[in-house]
């Protein structure tokens, strides 16, 4: 199910545009599954507004890692979040933007060089240099996302907002291509059917989270942006206001709780019920002075100093930002990000997660919550719901993505569709 290439959209220049009317949103994690409803609208002065209507969580089963691995645990779980969420919004929706956090997220930029010969640059240039990228990036086991032009060059001259109509002899265009493999994608999307709701976009996680907790100088220095959720990491950078790199890493906020569970032999849901409580990544002097009480398997009780608890969750810690600079350093882009991160996620809100990314990574680090959203419950303005929200936000906004959301068998499938279209 390679989704087809929309001209259209690619030859558009990213804008303002708005989509108005009702938009819904669903994040499938690991830990949980939430829904928000959105009316999108125009504020009166020309800019977007998103007024959020229903909002619904539920704790996931059936999902590991962004992966159904029990089709019909995953549907009761989307069901009741879906529900809770149009109960509150007093309304029934079809079509949701779904938010895929697969382990194996492929991300690359591409680069198309099309000849000119002094011609002014047309709609059948766009869509050859589109053609070059998406054939370069083409597998038959992944399903592409995301078709992201990110820049335009005519004759080795940079900074090229809209190629359309310009002349020269050579024109470049660099694309970011996002891709998941075939089988989770289909799968979620089965499961997604099975509740009676349709696919209307999937947008990768790490774009939609950095789209709700990043500003705009953020986006337009350089910032590499990491969502931190329950089984995996999510890692973005972006530059110049566009994403040139995404990746996930099979690290989240359950291997921390595994953790706690199997070095204090207690139940998961102790563990984690421990972890919120007292854990912290960060050793301090109080640490050694405070005590809790932990429910040992079995009946009994002991009690140990919070800093046993952060010798468990530290190591854990530094190795998930560890394997996230090894993706930065490996993207070929990781310069671009400058001395900036910004976490967000669930897992993001440990006590000391900044403070150790900053060890770690040297970048300056600040904890971001959702951002744009007019009316957004408290329960849902937490670093835990930015990939719910970012994926609002994407939806209400015309993008210059190319990909649709129609199928296609081939890899020039969407070439042939474009041609009906348009003769």
């Amino acid at each position: 199910m390679n989704l087809p290439i929309d001209q259209n959209r690619f030859s558009r220049v990213p804008s303002t545009a708005l989509r108005r009317g009702t938009i819904a949103a669903l994040d499938v994690g690991t830990s949980k599954v939430a829904c928000l409803i959105g009316e999108n609208s125009d504020d009166g002065q020309g800019r977007n507004m998103v007024r959020i209507s229903g909002f619904g969580h539920q704790l996931s089963d059936g999902l590991n890692a962004g992966q159904v691995t029990d089709m019909r645990a995953a549907e009761d779980s989307i069901r009741a979040a879906v529900d809770a969420a149009e109960r509150m919004a007093n309304m029934e929706v079809r079509q949701v933007v779904i938010g895929l956090s697969a382990a194996h997220l492929q991300s690359r930029i591409c680069q198309a060089d099309v000849p000119l010969n002094g011609h002014a640059v047309s709609e059948e240039h766009m869509t050859a240099a589109l053609r070059h990228a998406y054939e370069e990036f083409w597998s038959a086991d992944g399903e592409i996302l995301h078709a992201i032009p990110i820049a335009y060059e005519i004759d080795n001259s940079p900074g090229i907002a809209d190629p359309r109509g310009m002349y020269g002899d050579r024109l470049k265009v660099s694309m970011h291509m996002m891709s998941a493999p075939s089988g989770p994608v289909r799968n979620l999307l089965g499961c997604i059917e099975q509740c009676h709701l349709q696919c209307e976009k999937l947008v990768v996680t790490p774009y939609a989270s950095a789209l709700s907790t990043l500003m705009q100088d953020e986006l337009d220095l350089g910032v590499l942006h990491i969502d931190m959720g329950g089984g995996t990491t999510s890692v973005s950078i972006f530059y110049e206001g566009e994403p040139l790199y995404t990746a996930v890493v099979p690290v989240g906020g359950k291997h921390i709780t595994a953790d706690i569970a199997h070095g204090l032999n207690v139940s998961l849901v102790t563990a984690e019920r421990i972890k919120t409580l007292y854990g912290s990544a960060l050793a301090t002097p109080v640490g050694e002075r405070e005590q809790f009480e932990v429910p040992v398997i079995g009946g009994d009780h002991q009690t140990l100093p919070r800093s046993e608890l952060t010798k468990i969750i530290r190591p854990r810690l530094e190795e998930t930002f560890e394997m996230v600079l090894e993706k930065i350093n490996s993207s070929g882009v990781g310069h671009l990000a400058g001395r900036r991160a910004v976490l967000t996620g669930g897992a993001a809100q440990l006590n000391g997660a900044p403070e150790l990314a900053h060890t770690v990574m040297e970048k300056q680090t600040r904890l971001a919550a959702p951002m744009r959203l007019t009316g957004l419950p408290e329960a849902a303005a937490k670093p835990s719901f930015a990939a719910c929200a970012g994926l609002l936000t994407y939806a209400g906004r015309n993008h210059a993505d190319a990909v649709l959301e129609k199928s296609t068998n081939s890899p020039l499938g969407w070439l042939s569709d474009w041609l009906r279209r348009n003769f």
